[in-house]
């Protein structure tokens, strides 16, 4: 099936429209944070940076750290930024963009977000690494794809809305098995809460009337006996990390930094520390 040019539109260099990227760009393993300064805070720890690219919040560094090539890209906030990141690598490697046509051989990357995160429990302390299981997805991606959620999942996201309280249904989607158990030593593992927003969306509120003044609190009291499932923090971007790859076929795991507890209002005293501590504990895994 050739796909119109309308429907994956490239630049005149033949490069992908929104991330700027040629399929040469795109090694097996890409690092993706949210933050656009987040790039160089990676790949300064690189033993050399062969390309760079900035285009709009997409930022890009390919290079080699210990001898492992890694492309670092920024998504910038949300899911919906997201989606694009997410369908133009994978168009880098699995369609011939010249044909403009799926290749009949399909590559798995995997795909690591490192981003910041606000704790939902107490006794997540402010500064620890936390490696998403499950996320949970308050957005609407989920709702424009044919999706393929497990009855576990379903499960989940309907006690989710049901004892929380939601006036919408989310969705829930579990991460790559493969990189949680590859990464995960060292770290605590959660669930992860993907909000449309930082501040009402968040259980935050400012000056504008919320629908929801008591999200935080019904976050944090949330279980599900059966499972033993608690949500452990929120934050924008990883439902759609773990949605696309399962929809298009990648690895995909999301690892925060917490900078904040929500429950006892602390706050990282030196964020950027914590941020490059986790960078470095990544790195040194793949």
């Amino acid at each position: 099936m050739k796909i119109s040019e309308t429907d994956l539109i490239l630049n005149e260099d033949g490069s992908v429209y929104h991330l700027n990227l040629l399929p040469k760009h795109i090694h097996e393993t890409v690092i993706a944070v949210g933050d656009p300064n987040r790039v160089n805070q990676v790949s300064q720890h690189f033993d050399d940076i062969e390309f760079e690219m900035n285009k709009r919040e997409f930022i890009t560094n390919v290079g080699t750290y210990k001898g492992k090539k890694i492309t670092v890209i920024s998504t910038g906030i949300g899911t919906d930024n997201v989606e694009i990141f997410f369908t133009e690598i994978d168009a880098l490697v699995n369609i011939d963009l010249k044909t403009r046509e799926p290749k009949s051989r399909k590559k798995k990357l995997k795909i690591i977000r490192i981003g910041t995160s606000g704790a939902l429990q107490e006794d997540i302390p402010v500064g620890s690494s936390l490696i998403s299981d499950y996320a949970v997805g308050f957005d609407n991606l989920s709702l424009f794809y044919r999706n393929n959620f497990s009855d576990e999942e379903i499960a989940l996201a309907n006690d989710i809305q049901k004892q929380i309280e939601l006036p919408f249904a989310p969705y829930v989607v579990r991460g790559s098995s493969l990189l949680r158990e590859k990464l995960s030593e060292g770290m605590l593992i959660g669930n992860t809460v993907t909000a449309p927003g930082f501040y009402a969306p968040q259980g935050r509120a400012v000056r504008a009337d919320v629908t929801m003044p008591k999200l935080l609190e019904n976050l944090n009291y949330y279980h599900n006996k059966k499972s033993d499932f608690w949500l452990t923090n929120c934050e924008m971007e990883t439902a759609g990390y773990y949605l696309m790859a399962r929809l298009l076929g990648h690895e995909a795991i999301s690892i925060n930094a917490i900078l904040a507890n929500r429950i006892k209002n602390k706050f990282a005293k030196n964020p950027n520390k914590v941020v490059d501590e986790l960078i470095v504990k990544v790195l040194d895994k793949l």
